[in-house]
C-alpha cells in the first residue's frame, strides 16, 4: 500500500471526489478551488467524458488518491470493484459506464493510475489528516452518515496501523458528503463531483478547509446539460444521465435505509 505524506500543508485545501467521468464538473471545480487540491480518487465512472477527464487531472496540479475505479482500469479488469450485489440496479446500471470507460483509456493513462497513492496524509495547524478513497480494508467500503459506528472503527484501527494515531479522516468514494465523530476522531467524506448527492437537486458537492483549518461543504454549479449531451452520445443513458438533472440516482441499493427517499 503506498502512503505520501504531504507534511505540512499551509493556505486552502480543496478537497473533492469522484469527477466521474465529467469534464464540466471538473471545469468548474478547478476553476473555483484554491490553494492545495486533491482528489479522492474515481476520476472515471459514470459520465460521458472519461478521457477529457483524465488529461485535465493530468495536466494540472491536482493530487489523486486512487480509487476502485482507477485500481481496477490499471489491472484491465472487467468490471468496476464496486462489490454491488449480483443483478442488482447498481450492479447491471454499472456495466454499461464501466465498458464505455474500458474501451475509452489507453495504456499509459492505466499505468499512471497504477502508481496512484492509496493515502494521503498531511498536518495542518498541529492537526494530521489522512485521506482515503472508500476504506483501508476494501478501497470500494461504503461508509455512510449511517453506518454503525463499529465500521468506522475497523477502518480507523487499520488506518492506524499504518500511519499511526490521526486527528481526521477525508474519505470519498460513496457519493454523500457527510461528518461524525468516530472515536475522538473526525472522520469526513468530501462528496463528489461528478453526481449529485442524491437529494434532488443538480448541484454536486465538495470541501474546502481554510487558512484557519474551518471546514466547510460547498455545492458546485456547473454545465449540466453539456455534461448529459456527453452521456447521450456515449451512449450512457440507462438513468444517470436524468440523474444529472433531477438529483435522484437511478437506484437505491446501495444505500442504507435511512438515506432513501
Amino acid at each position: 500500500m503506498r502512503i505520501d505524506d504531504f507534511g505540512e500543508l499551509s493556505g486552502e485545501i480543496t478537497i473533492f471526489g469522484g469527477p466521474y467521468s465529467n469534464i464540466q464538473a471538473l471545469d468548474a471545480l478547478l476553476n473555483t478551488a484554491r490553494g492545495t487540491l486533491i482528489c479522492t480518487g474515481d476520476l472515471v465512472a459514470y459520465c460521458g467524458a472519461p478521457n477529457a477527464v483524465i488529461e485535465r487531472i493530468r495536466s494540472s496540479d491536482v493530487s489523486v488518491l486512487a480509487g476502485n475505479c482507477e485500481k481496477q482500469l490499471a489491472a484491465n479488469a472487467l468490471d468496476c470493484g464496486c462489490g454491488f450485489e449480483d443483478g442488482t440496479t447498481c450492479d447491471l446500471l454499472s456495466a454499461a459506464w464501466y465498458s464505455y470507460a474500458n474501451t475509452q483509456v489507453d495504456a499509459d493513462a492505466r499505468d499512471w493510475m497504477g502508481r496512484l497513492p492509496d493515502i494521503i496524509t498531511f498536518s495542518q495547524r498541529g492537526r494530521k489528516t489522512a485521506l482515503l478513497h472508500g476504506g483501508v480494508t476494501d478501497v470500494a467500503r461504503f461508509l455512510w452518515s449511517a453506518s454503525p459506528e463499529q465500521d468506522f472503527l475497523e477502518e480507523l484501527d487499520a488506518l492506524n496501523i499504518l500511519c499511526g494515531d490521526v486527528d481526521v479522516v477525508i474519505a470519498g468514494h460513496s457519493g454523500i458528503a457527510f461528518e461524525r465523530e468516530i472515536a475522538g476522531v473526525r472522520w469526513i467524506n468530501a462528496g463528489v463531483i461528478g453526481m449529485p448527492p442524491h437529494d434532488g437537486t443538480p448541484q454536486t458537492e465538495f470541501l474546502r478547509i481554510s487558512d484557519s483549518g474551518a471546514y466547510r461543504f460547498e455545492r458546485l454549479y456547473y454545465d449540466v446539460d453539456a455534461a448529459i449531451r456527453d452521456m447521450e452520445n456515449a451512449g450512457l443513458v440507462q438513468g444517470y444521465h436524468d440523474a444529472l438533472r433531477t438529483g435522484i440516482w437511478p437506484s437505491e441499493d446501495v444505500l442504507p435505509q435511512d438515506l432513501k427517499r
